[in-house]
């Protein structure tokens, strides 16, 4: 069914009550709202509405085994969506909240259960972005809410790219800006002894470790089947990808720079457009390539480059290029916090191609996907 999308602005520095008071409303009556959040923009609705909840699933044409999170206005809410609270939310919530960290808790029963595909877990989270307080404040509703995109769309970081996904399927979107972080938030899971890592992002795992010290950080992306219902967002192999395929490319500038130039050639005689997805250092080394070339950001900049990273996707796809290279960056960088995040929202965008540039299948697999 298609509806009218509204788009309201709202300046998160002079938040418009009138505007806020419409989405909330909205989200009361059961329909979706589009917000921002300081990670990505959301796509809510009443996470207690099991038919509201339907509705995200439907519009984003996201498969019902993929949770979601859970958004609230304060910590003090936790008892409507959980219960079995462990003590060290308490002390989690205070470091972290509102901010980019989600705590996978035991389910409260008022919960719709399609939130968290039938599991009796949830996903909750206290968004710190002054719009998405403003709305959970006013609706008073605990807010189910993924990534306002279609699914394995990359996250959308804009209001423009809620609306290139969904405009004509969801209600209302409150257009707050460009995101400042960019990546969605950690996810760690509070129901496993110890506690495990389900999903980096915003938090690193050396700041949770100080209060959960046995936490379980895996050292490869966790990926289930999208049959299978996943313990959060996120875990599935392909996700956060644009149109054309994605393969990271692995190995020194050098040997990089020679596999690219090996096959950009042959792939123009084709009449295939590559796209390039690099650090800033490394862009004199393609000046003269025939390829479509949008910057990472600064190799040692993770956080510019976790900012942009969805949004430089979305621009490769607006080329209309046939197939997308991008360098691995951060790999193994123990002082960036989003080093991890970044490197499993390359991976998943790539669907796990990832290549030694050194290795001669590289360029058979680059030829093959375009």
């Amino acid at each position: 069914m298609t509806v009218t999308t509204q788009v309201f602005q709202v300046d998160p520095e002079n938040i418009d009550s009138a505007a806020i008071a419409i989405a909330a409303q909205m989200l009361t009556a059961g329909r979706l709202v589009a917000f921002p959040t300081e990670t990505v923009y959301g796509l809510g609705a009443n996470a207690l509405d099991v038919t509201a909840v339907d509705r995200i699933f439907a519009a984003k044409q996201r498969p019902f085994t993929d949770p979601l999170i859970v958004h609230l206005a304060n910590a003090e809410q936790i008892g409507q969506v959980a219960m079995n609270v462990p003590d060290v939310v308490a002390a989690l919530a205070a470091r972290f909240w509102p901010g980019p960290l989600t705590l996978v808790l035991h389910r409260a029963p008022a919960v719709a259960p399609n939130v968290a595909t039938g599991r009796d877990t949830v996903a909750v989270r206290v968004p710190a972005h002054p719009v998405a307080h403003a709305l959970l404040t006013a609706c008073t509703l605990p807010i189910a809410a993924p990534s306002a995109n279609l699914f394995s769309r990359p996250s959308p970081t804009t209001a423009q790219h809620v609306l290139d996904d969904l405009s004509g399927r969801i209600d209302i979107v409150l257009d707050g800006g460009p995101t400042t972080i960019g990546l969605e938030s950690t996810v760690v899971d509070l129901t496993t002894q110890p506690p495990t890592l389900l999903r980096p992002g915003g938090v690193g795992i050396d700041a949770l470790r100080e209060l959960l010290p046995d936490l379980i950080a895996p050292a490869a992306p966790l990926v289930v089947a999208e049959t299978e219902a996943a313990p959060s967002p996120g875990a599935l192999l392909k996700h956060y990808s644009p149109r054309a395929p994605v393969v990271l490319l692995r190995g020194d500038a050098e040997a990089v720079r020679q596999c690219i130039y090996t096959v950009a050639p042959v792939l123009h005689e084709r009449g295939k457009r590559l796209g390039l997805l690099a650090p800033d250092e490394e862009f004199n080394n393609y000046t003269d390539l025939r390829a479509e070339l949008v910057s990472l950001g600064p190799a040692h900049d993770l956080t510019v480059i976790g900012r942009y990273l969805f949004a430089r996707l979305r621009e490769l796809d607006s080329m209309g290029v046939d197939v997308i290279v991008a360098r691995t960056v951060g790999e193994g960088d123990a002082a960036g916090e989003l080093s991890m995040a970044i490197c499993d929202r390359l991976f998943r965008a790539a669907e796990g191609r990832v290549l030694d540039a050194s290795d001669p299948h590289a360029l058979e697999l680059l030829l093959t996907l375009a």
